[in-house]
């Protein structure tokens, strides 16, 4: 019997990767039927290449080997919002196109001049001086990807809040539990509070994910067939759940300024939502003990993670493969024992 700590997407995706080769899981959440964890918050952007190299060098690497394993995975999900039409970068002033530029440059995307960003998204404000395109770069709603996961797993979760690994009855133990996993293994695992808004308009507006510079502010724009746009996130080194008007400010004054359309937009939701951050910002994932495996810790990347964390710790757990990955993002590496 294996016992997976955690009903998000990542604890989900092992379950359902473990399922898939027959083992007998049982999954632990507090809420199976809720909206907690660091998933419900996500807007879901497939982007490894807007990580940096300074965090964690092989980070990049893990996150280019997941985004190849997700189509496969959305197929197998059915209808997870997985949306390939890419990302337009944006920079609406000088001193803005001064810092994109430089992430441009690192993920080797071709320049284009203000009107030719326009021409491929004509919402785009006219004062926009320059961007890229990004098309490798995908998307899936976190929403759906976890309803559809949770359908996956129906009759093996249960609605249980775990405090001690030793009150679970399992021969392994995986823990997924997000932030929740330093309680219960002592793992530098720290809360990075991010806030999110969703407006909410006539289908079309947007047809890319804008990932955008404005006056210094950085925001991103989801849009769903619907006509839902996501915009975010804050990035707040605190634990609270506290939405605030400074935040929501930033984030609509940004979004405004990139899509002046927005401004007709219904603005249907403020959540606010912690990523698991560790020291270096790469994952967490291996064994712990013999008993204990942990897949947590995955910051701003635990959507787009999801497949491979769930073929690592499956791997693992099963057959004992010892993946060079694993290596990597052990929990014990430095710094993050």
């Amino acid at each position: 019997m294996i016992a997976v700590i955690g009903g998000g997407i990542i604890g989900l995706s092992i379950a359902r990767s473990l399922r898939a080769r027959g083992a007998e899981v049982t999954v632990y959440d507090p809420e199976p039927d809720g909206t907690g964890g660091a998933w419900h918050v996500a807007a879901g952007m497939l982007a490894p290449g807007r990580e940096s190299a300074f965090e964690h060098p092989r980070l990049e690497s893990l996150l280019e080997a997941s985004l190849a394993l997700w189509p496969e995975f959305a197929a197998g999900l059915g209808d997870v919002g997985y949306d390939t039409t890419g990302t337009l970068g944006v920079a609406l002033t000088a001193d803005d196109h001064v810092e994109a530029a430089r992430e441009w440059r690192h993920q080797k995307l071709q320049p284009l001049t203000g009107s030719q960003v326009r021409d491929r998204e004509p919402a785009l404000s006219p004062r926009i001086r320059a961007g890229v395109h990004a098309p490798h770069e995908v998307q899936a709603d976190p929403r759906r990807v976890v309803a559809a996961l949770r359908r996956a797993l129906a009759g093996r979760i249960v609605a249980r809040r775990i405090t001690d690994l030793g009150e679970v009855a399992a021969d392994t133990v995986v823990v997924a539990a997000g932030c929740g996993t330093a309680a219960l293994t002592g793992l530098p695992i720290r809360p990075v509070k991010g806030q999110v808004l969703r407006l909410r308009g006539e289908p079309g507006l947007l047809r890319h994910v804008i990932d955008g510079s404005a006056d210094g502010r950085h925001v991103y724009l989801v849009p769903r067939a619907d006509g839902e746009i996501v915009v975010g996130a804050t990035q707040e080194e605190r634990g609270d759940s506290a939405a605030t008007a400074g935040g929501v400010h930033d984030l609509l004054r940004a979004a405004l300024d990139l899509v002046p359309g927005l401004a007709e937009h219904t603005l249907t939701e403020i959540t606010v939502g912690h990523r698991p951050g560790t020291p270096d910002n790469g994952p967490l994932l291996g064994r712990l003990d013999a008993r204990t495996v942990v897949a947590a810790g995955h910051h701003r990347n635990g959507i787009l993670l999801a497949p491979i964390t769930a073929r690592l710790v499956a791997d693992l757990v099963l057959t004992g493969s010892d993946d060079p990955f694993l290596d990597d993002f052990a929990p014990g590496r430095n710094g993050c024992a």
